[in-house]
């Protein structure tokens, strides 16, 4: 099962990633505020956490900036982000948080199912290396 974890003060963003994710084998687990975000990746290991740039208390960047001091200190699990920006020119600080992926809403659900397909494969991919029996 694929664990993604969302968070985003709006509903309408969660609501918006929730609606083109659902599918067999997946499970959306939905955060509202920035500050529940390690925790939440601390007890649900997610595959992927996608990040609202616009979050309660505590933006999407800085939310991304401390999941990768928190992984780079080995206190919770190293796990790839993909945040959403509100407009283009939030690139610039975005690059800084070491994201894995961003896109710019509105949200365009191909495009974002395309984006998490390929920042979930080598996942998938140590997956099936693992559970092979080569030796």
């Amino acid at each position: 099962m694929t664990k993604i974890l969302v968070a985003a003060e709006a509903s309408w963003v969660r609501d918006q990633v929730r609606t083109s994710l659902t599918g067999p084998g997946q499970l959306v687990i939905e955060v509202d505020r920035g500050q529940d975000v390690r925790e939440a990746v601390l007890s649900n290991s997610p595959d992927l956490v996608i990040l609202d740039l616009q979050i309660a208390n505590m933006g999407g960047i800085a939310v991304a900036l401390d999941l990768r001091l928190e992984a780079g200190a080995g206190r919770i699990p190293e796990t790839p982000i993909l945040l959403l920006l509100d407009r283009e020119a939030d690139r610039f600080l975005a690059t800084r948080t070491d994201a894995d992926a961003m896109l710019v809403k509105p949200i365009d659900a191909g495009l974002l199912r395309r984006t998490i397909k390929k920042l979930l494969s080598p996942l998938e991919t140590a997956a099936v290396s693992a559970g092979s029996d080569d030796a």
